[in-house]
């Protein structure tokens, strides 16, 4: 996914401004895996091989996505995803 389609995205949910965390890219700086979080509603959207899932909640599975969260731990900064949104401690 290239830099500036990235930027042209909003939540297909409440179409607000998401946040982008990229974790690795290829050699022409297209973004092969990371993640977006909406500002609003806090969904997390992977970026798997560099497409974006931003499916409905009913047509993901959580146990899918969990290996790619437990990878990126360390990019979420102590925050956990629950029913496909990012919870702060105090959320918990």
């Amino acid at each position: 996914m290239r830099q500036i389609t990235a930027n042209k995205l909003c939540c297909p949910f409440d179409k607000a401004d998401l946040n982008l965390t990229v974790i690795t890219k290829d050699t022409e700086e297209n973004i092969i895996e990371g993640f977006f979080t909406c500002n609003e509603c806090k969904r997390l959207y992977p970026i798997v091989k560099g497409i974006p899932v931003m499916n409905p909640d009913e047509y993901r599975e959580f146990r899918l996505e969990q290996p790619l969260l437990e990878r990126w731990q360390s990019h979420l900064k102590g925050k956990t995803v629950e029913n496909f949104r990012v919870l702060t401690q105090e959320n918990s």
